[in-house]
């Protein structure tokens, strides 16, 4: 019979934690698109996210920071924020959770401690929306035209405007451009509507014109004409890569800076939150955001070298198949990248050893590095052998790794993992360019041996967005 009665209060129990989580989620889309105030849990986007994954983020929370974090802890710290005047702002109710639970004070009121803990929100600049043009549609320029969209809310950072591409544009290229967008094999569904306005040759886009332009050199295109002021373009296409031919994009009427989804020749290659702050908009034009490996290893990098100090090392990169590779044995122009690329496992180069010293100039000529194309279409890698400075074990490499992805710069980049049973298709759609596999690491001494996934597309795109909203000086208030 007590069985019985107990499984009577779990039903009643789910009951009521399903109907906080879904008053919850209200009050989080509320404040996104009425004010502008994101919410995120220990960095992991709450908007447009259903019962079932809020949840699950809850349960992270509380084994991340072994805190008995609630639904009920992060609703009733909802609902102060609403009660409070803020800015535009982007804010961890995870921390925010946590830090209320380190309180002396379980009883202490809410809104006066997120005032108090938010106190500094009321000096935050006003910002300017920015136009954003994409020069390419490929797999990031999608990524980035669906993320630009969704996160839009009330369009006070950033705006997507146009998306340019070669060749003509007619009813039938934008019925392909808009399906690609829609739908993806890796990605899922947009969530999201796209529709073809071949009139205007444009996609509306979750119901915001976006100009789809045709043009064969970036100096040709007058943004203006399409109502495009002052634009940040963000060349996708990989044709461009050094300060010379990235220049180009600014002689177009309309445009005003421009970064690179790759890494750039004679510009500033940036990892956001690791470099981002040395490299001042008001005095630089272009831009890269390097590659996605060098987004992946170089935040877990900067806090090893900070705290424990690296003699020396080798990275090799387990890397998804990309689309420069062959689908068929055919000819290629680089050694081995001609074979089957979902049949085989293809040792390949890769710059991101070197391309680490431009974000973190201490570990100039310290990393060698090699890559090993995989098949698997997304969701990467990084395998990192490090020879420290000062001897460290398991739990002390872990634990630091823990406090830079919960508190400091670098939350948005590092997330940690707590699984044992964690495998690349894992790790897709998450938006932290490093994650940090805790289950992993292995240290000897002064030798220790570290796995960080990432999403090459995803955790990639989002960290080129953190770059361009730092370029477009559209950021907002954040706490976390």
């Amino acid at each position: 019979m007590s069985t019985i009665t107990n499984y009577e209060k779990e039903v009643v129990n789910q009951a009521q934690v399903r109907r906080a989580t879904v008053e919850f989620i209200n009050i989080v889309n509320d404040l996104w698109y009425d004010k502008s105030i994101e919410l995120v849990l220990f960095r992991n986007q709450l908007v447009d996210k259903r019962a079932s994954e809020v949840l699950n983020l809850i349960n992270y929370a509380k084994e991340f920071v072994a805190k008995p974090i609630s639904i009920d802890d992060a609703l009733e710290i909802a609902k102060a924020i609403q009660l409070i005047d803020l800015p535009p702002s982007k804010l961890d109710i995870g921390k925010l959770a946590y830090e209320y639970h380190l309180q002396d004070d379980a009883s202490a009121d809410k809104v006066a401690f997120v005032k108090e803990q938010l106190k500094d929100a009321t000096e935050a600049e006003d910002i300017k929306p920015k136009d954003v043009v994409l020069y390419g549609f490929g797999r990031i320029g999608r990524l980035l035209a669906r993320e630009l969209s969704s996160k839009m809310g009330k369009g006070s950072q950033l705006r997507l405007r146009a998306v340019v591409t070669r060749g003509n544009i007619d009813q039938t290229v934008l019925e392909k451009r808009a399906s690609l967008l829609s739908v993806d094999s890796v990605h899922g569904d947009f969530l999201g509507t796209v529709q073809v306005d071949a009139d205007n040759n444009a996609l509306i886009i979750n119901g915001t014109t976006v100009y789809m332009i045709s043009a064969n050199q970036p100096e040709d295109i007058d943004y203006t004409e399409y109502g495009i002021n002052d634009a940040l373009i963000i060349d996708n296409t990989g044709a461009f890569r050094d300060e010379e031919a990235l220049s180009r994009h600014l002689k177009a009427k309309g445009a005003s800076k421009v970064l690179l989804t790759a890494p750039g020749g004679g510009v500033p290659n940036i990892v956001h939150g690791v470099n981002h702050e040395e490299n001042n908009p008001d005095n630089i034009d272009v831009f890269s955001a390097a590659s996605c490996t060098t987004n992946a290893i170089t935040p877990v990098l900067k806090v090893l070298e900070d705290n424990f100090g690296i003699k020396k090392g080798h990275l090799e990169t387990i890397h998804a198949y990309t689309n420069d590779q062959n689908l068929v044995d055919n000819m290629h122009k680089k050694y081995r990248r001609g074979r089957a690329a979902a049949l085989n496992m293809v040792i390949t180069e890769t710059g991101a050893g070197k391309a680490v010293a431009k974000a973190l100039p201490a570990l100039a000529g310290k990393l060698t590095s090699s890559a090993i194309r995989v098949p698997v279409p997304n969701g990467s890698l990084a395998i990192l052998n490090l020879q420290l400075n000062t001897p460290a074990t398991v739990e002390s490499v872990n634990a630091i790794m823990k406090k830079y992805a919960l508190e400091g710069d670098l939350v948005e980049q590092i997330q940690y993992s707590l699984s044992n049973e964690l495998v690349s298709s894992d790790i897709v759609g998450t938006t932290a360019p490093s994650i940090f596999d805790s289950k992993a690491t292995i240290a000897d001494g002064d030798t220790i041996v570290i796995y960080v996934w990432y999403d090459n597309e995803y955790g990639y795109s989002h960290q080129v967005m953190r770059l361009a909203k730092h370029i477009a000086k559209v950021r907002r208030y954040t706490y976390y």
